[in-house]
């Protein structure tokens, strides 16, 4: 019994651990002005956790080194000192090298000044995968905290995504090399984006620029100063007058050749916030030129969310959305409903916000029963654009509603007869005549009883005077 309670106490304890709950976020995909070339894509609102523009985001496609935001999170969830050396051994990622070598893949290798034997914290190393997709600093993570395993780190990984509700993403790998078992979709990753941001450190390290390790490593790197690895994100580039767009930040590209150009960055303008996920942008153009469409599509789709939303009063807490009938009023018969809380939201300013529809209301009753108080809960209006919900508001009552006293009695005696008080009392009168009833017959049947004659075997015989005798008489005679 006592080991039974401590299971019980410790799945108690470990559930609030265990429970993950991330913001629902909700979707109002607007029509952008010109198309973008990536097969996938989502943009988000951070700060209204909105969704204001997807394209493909449940279709399956492989995420390349963006595997690398699943593999930090894992790794800093479990790393209990960033501080810690670790050793770049070949043995733990020696064998991806041969395996790209032998499938013609060596283009999908990503750069990045490291060496065999490097000694680096964990937190360098983290710097080194999210900046530069490193597959040593990946790999060697993995090694680390998957328990001397990879695969075992990759089995937290799919328990992670699981965890998220990540439902259409399986990780094969810490680094993100091309494997066809190896897949998710814009959606997901925005899911598992918007939670590493909540990650203590995770944000730091993914929109650095620019970083120099902590450890100098001056056998294989003699002048530490010009030891730095640069974000990949060409966005964050003051130097790079093509690309660079100011205020974006980080977060992860993930570029395969036979899968594309992938990217999950942020941008902050004005104190507003977006994540744009983009998946499968072509690695040249029409004439087989190189370009960069993924920067193309964010940077497009970042303009366009600073240049197009706004803020907007949706439905005024002083609007009267409806009305309800009442009964037993004093005055008007019916109640006027407005929405508890005025509703704002991020909106397209090209699109009028009346044709938001706001009929769609459930009452919690048909009719109302006076008295109503101001302010009582009647019910709520869920408001629609182009078939996608935007949110729902309470409706309460405008003003209090009185009852009539006149009204009220009426209602009370045509009611009464159907009440239970009156059927109770009914069934009580009813036997109460019975035993009345009951009682008089009993009571004429004994009145009756008594004035009847007693039948002679009961009656006493009456004897003749004439005929008695004396028996002192018969002696005389005698």
């Amino acid at each position: 019994m006592k080991k039974i309670i401590s299971v019980l106490s410790a799945v108690l304890f470990l559930l609030p651990l265990v429970c993950v709950n991330i913001p629902e976020v909700r979707a109002v995909s607007f029509p952008l002005k010109s198309s973008i070339h990536s097969e996938s894509a989502v943009l988000i609102n951070l700060d209204a956790n909105t969704v204001i523009h997807e394209k493909n985001a449940d279709t399956k496609q492989m995420p390349g080194p963006l595997v690398n935001i699943m593999t930090a999170v894992v790794v800093l969830e479990e790393c209990t000192d960033l501080s810690e050396e670790l050793t770049l051994d070949p043995a733990v990622y020696g064998s991806i090298y041969d395996i790209l070598g032998a499938n013609n893949r060596t283009d999908d290798l990503p750069s990045c000044d490291i060496s065999d034997g490097d000694v680096l914290t964990v937190e360098d190393l983290l710097y080194c995968m999210m900046l530069t997709s490193s597959i040593e600093a990946s790999n060697t993570l993995a090694f680390r905290f998957g328990g001397n395993s990879v695969p075992a780190f990759v089995d937290k990984m799919n328990a992670k995504a699981k965890e998220l509700g990540m439902t259409s993403t399986n990780f094969t790998n810490p680094d993100g090399m091309f494997d066809p078992n190896q897949y998710t979709t814009a959606r997901d990753m925005a899911v598992l984006t918007q939670y590493a941001l909540d990650v203590p450190r995770f944000e730091a390290i993914s929109v650095t620029y620019t970083y120099t390790p902590t450890v100098p490593n001056p056998a294989r790197h003699e002048h530490i100063d010009e030891w730095i690895w640069k974000h990949t994100n060409f966005m964050m580039d003051p130097g790079n007058e093509t690309y660079f767009y100011m205020g974006a930040k980080g977060i992860k590209t993930g570029n395969l050749v036979d899968a594309g150009r992938n990217l999950v960055t942020l941008a902050s303008r004005d104190g507003n916030n977006y994540l744009v996920i983009l998946m499968k942008a072509p690695f040249n153009d029409a004439d087989g030129n190189l370009k960069y469409y993924h920067i193309d599509d964010a940077t497009a789709l970042f303009s366009w969310a600073f240049n197009n939303f706004s803020y907007q009063v949706i439905l005024a807490d002083t609007a009267e959305v409806g009305e309800l009938p009442v009964k037993l009023a004093e005055g008007n018969d019916y109640v006027l409903a407005k929405p508890k809380e005025e509703f704002s939201m991020l909106w397209y300013d090209e699109i009028d916000v009346s044709l938001i529809k706001k009929d769609r209301i459930t009452w919690r009753t048909s009719t109302l029963t006076a008295p109503v108080k101001k302010g009582d809960v009647l019910g709520e209006v869920t408001l629609e654009y182009s078939g996608e919900e935007l949110g729902t508001i309470e409706l309460v009552a405008v003003s209090d509603v009185e009852r009539s006293k006149s009204k009220y009695n009426l209602e009370v005696m045509k009611r009464f007869p159907k009440s239970k008080w009156f059927k109770n009392a009914l069934k009580i009168s009813i036997i109460l005549c019975l035993i009345y009833i009951v009682i008089c017959i009993y009571a004429w049947i004994v009145y009756k009883s008594k004035g009847k004659p007693m039948k002679p075997i009961y009656a006493v015989p009456k004897m003749d005077k004439k005929k008695k005798k004396n028996p002192d008489d018969n002696q005389n005679k005698k």
